[in-house]
Protein backbone atom coordinates (compact mmCIF):
# COMPACT_ATOMS: atom_id res chain seq x y z
CA UNK A 1 0.00 0.00 0.00
CA UNK A 2 1.14 3.23 -1.03
CA UNK A 3 1.88 5.91 2.13
CA UNK A 4 -0.70 8.60 0.37
CA UNK A 5 -3.94 6.10 0.74
CA UNK A 6 -5.75 6.64 3.47
CA UNK A 7 -5.95 3.79 5.80
CA UNK A 8 -9.46 2.68 7.10
CA UNK A 9 -9.46 3.07 11.20
CA UNK A 10 -11.21 -0.23 12.24
CA UNK A 11 -10.60 1.04 16.13
CA UNK A 12 -13.30 3.81 15.38
CA UNK A 13 -11.44 7.02 16.24
CA UNK A 14 -10.08 9.67 13.69
CA UNK A 15 -8.84 9.13 10.20
CA UNK A 16 -5.21 9.67 9.88
CA UNK A 17 -4.31 12.64 8.91
CA UNK A 18 -1.91 13.07 5.50
CA UNK A 19 -0.19 16.93 4.66
CA UNK A 20 -0.35 17.51 1.61
CA UNK A 21 2.98 18.28 -0.41
CA UNK A 22 3.18 21.75 0.03
CA UNK A 23 7.20 21.80 0.70
CA UNK A 24 8.82 20.00 -1.85
CA UNK A 25 10.91 22.50 -3.31
CA UNK A 26 12.14 22.81 0.89
CA UNK A 27 12.43 18.83 0.68
CA UNK A 28 14.22 19.33 -2.18
CA UNK A 29 16.66 22.17 -1.85
CA UNK A 30 17.71 20.46 1.60
CA UNK A 31 18.23 16.95 -0.04
CA UNK A 32 20.60 19.33 -2.45
CA UNK A 33 22.97 20.13 -0.43
CA UNK A 34 21.29 24.10 0.39
CA UNK A 35 21.97 25.64 3.59
CA UNK A 36 19.03 24.37 5.87
CA UNK A 37 19.09 28.54 7.19
CA UNK A 38 18.71 29.91 3.37
CA UNK A 39 15.65 27.19 2.77
CA UNK A 40 13.87 28.30 6.23
CA UNK A 41 13.67 32.00 4.98
CA UNK A 42 12.85 31.18 1.34
CA UNK A 43 10.34 28.62 3.29
CA UNK A 44 9.42 29.55 6.53
CA UNK A 45 6.19 27.84 7.10
CA UNK A 46 8.07 24.41 6.16
CA UNK A 47 8.28 21.84 9.20
CA UNK A 48 10.92 20.06 7.82
CA UNK A 49 13.60 22.46 7.41
CA UNK A 50 13.17 24.00 11.12
CA UNK A 51 13.22 20.20 12.31
CA UNK A 52 16.56 19.80 10.42
CA UNK A 53 17.83 23.31 11.98
CA UNK A 54 16.70 21.64 15.22
CA UNK A 55 18.81 18.60 14.88
CA UNK A 56 21.47 20.04 13.35
CA UNK A 57 22.01 22.28 16.25
CA UNK A 58 21.68 19.43 19.03
CA UNK A 59 24.03 17.48 17.35
CA UNK A 60 26.46 20.66 17.37
CA UNK A 61 27.02 19.85 21.29
CA UNK A 62 25.84 19.83 24.64
CA UNK A 63 26.26 23.26 25.62
CA UNK A 64 23.50 25.29 27.11
CA UNK A 65 23.29 27.61 23.73
CA UNK A 66 23.33 24.85 21.60
CA UNK A 67 19.73 23.44 23.38
CA UNK A 68 18.29 26.81 23.67
CA UNK A 69 18.66 27.65 19.81
CA UNK A 70 17.42 23.97 19.17
CA UNK A 71 14.58 24.29 20.92
CA UNK A 72 13.60 27.23 19.23
CA UNK A 73 13.76 26.09 15.83
CA UNK A 74 11.89 22.93 17.12
CA UNK A 75 9.66 24.90 18.53
CA UNK A 76 8.89 26.72 15.07
CA UNK A 77 8.48 23.95 13.14
CA UNK A 78 5.94 22.44 15.33
CA UNK A 79 4.16 24.91 15.58
CA UNK A 80 4.41 25.64 11.88
CA UNK A 81 3.67 21.71 11.57
CA UNK A 82 0.00 22.06 13.87
CA UNK A 83 -1.11 24.77 11.73
CA UNK A 84 -0.80 22.83 8.91
CA UNK A 85 -1.82 19.50 10.22
CA UNK A 86 -5.40 21.54 11.45
CA UNK A 87 -5.60 22.94 8.10
CA UNK A 88 -5.41 19.39 6.50
CA UNK A 89 -8.30 18.36 9.48
CA UNK A 90 -6.65 16.96 12.16
CA UNK A 91 -8.32 17.91 15.60
CA UNK A 92 -5.92 17.42 17.79
CA UNK A 93 -6.22 13.33 17.87
CA UNK A 94 -5.72 10.42 15.53
CA UNK A 95 -2.96 9.26 13.68
CA UNK A 96 -0.31 11.09 11.73
CA UNK A 97 1.40 8.33 9.61
CA UNK A 98 5.03 8.59 9.73
CA UNK A 99 5.41 7.02 6.52
CA UNK A 100 4.08 9.98 5.08
CA UNK A 101 6.51 12.15 3.57
CA UNK A 102 5.12 15.42 3.62
CA UNK A 103 4.08 14.55 8.15
CA UNK A 104 7.74 13.57 8.48
CA UNK A 105 8.65 17.53 8.90
CA UNK A 106 5.95 17.96 11.49
CA UNK A 107 7.05 14.60 13.26
CA UNK A 108 10.84 15.28 13.38
CA UNK A 109 10.33 18.74 14.76
CA UNK A 110 8.08 17.15 17.58
CA UNK A 111 10.98 14.83 18.70
CA UNK A 112 13.84 17.28 17.66
CA UNK A 113 11.58 19.61 20.67
CA UNK A 114 11.84 16.90 22.75
CA UNK A 115 15.18 16.19 23.15
CA UNK A 116 16.24 20.23 22.98
CA UNK A 117 13.44 20.13 26.16
CA UNK A 118 15.00 17.52 27.82
CA UNK A 119 18.28 18.96 27.07
CA UNK A 120 17.10 22.52 29.27
CA UNK A 121 15.65 20.48 31.92
CA UNK A 122 12.09 20.57 30.99
CA UNK A 123 11.68 16.52 31.54
CA UNK A 124 7.46 17.21 31.51
CA UNK A 125 8.20 18.73 28.26
CA UNK A 126 10.23 16.22 26.57
CA UNK A 127 8.11 13.37 28.36
CA UNK A 128 4.53 14.76 26.44
CA UNK A 129 6.64 15.27 23.53
CA UNK A 130 7.33 12.01 23.67
CA UNK A 131 4.16 10.63 24.62
CA UNK A 132 2.08 12.89 21.65
CA UNK A 133 4.82 10.61 18.82
CA UNK A 134 3.05 7.61 20.42
CA UNK A 135 -0.66 9.07 20.04
CA UNK A 136 0.15 9.89 17.06
CA UNK A 137 0.67 6.82 16.13
CA UNK A 138 4.57 6.58 16.08
CA UNK A 139 7.65 6.41 18.06
CA UNK A 140 10.31 7.97 19.03
CA UNK A 141 12.89 5.38 17.46
CA UNK A 142 10.72 4.83 14.06
CA UNK A 143 10.90 9.35 13.69
CA UNK A 144 14.83 8.80 14.49
CA UNK A 145 14.86 6.50 11.60
CA UNK A 146 13.47 9.52 8.95
CA UNK A 147 16.33 11.91 9.81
Amino acid sequence: MSSSQPVDNLLGGPPPTYLPDAYSAARAALEDGQNPAHVAAAHPASSLVWAVLAEQTLDGGDELVHAVTAYAYARTGYHRGLDALRRAGWRGQGPIPADHLPNQGFLRALLALSRAADRIGEGAEADRCAQFLVDAGTSVSEVRTLT
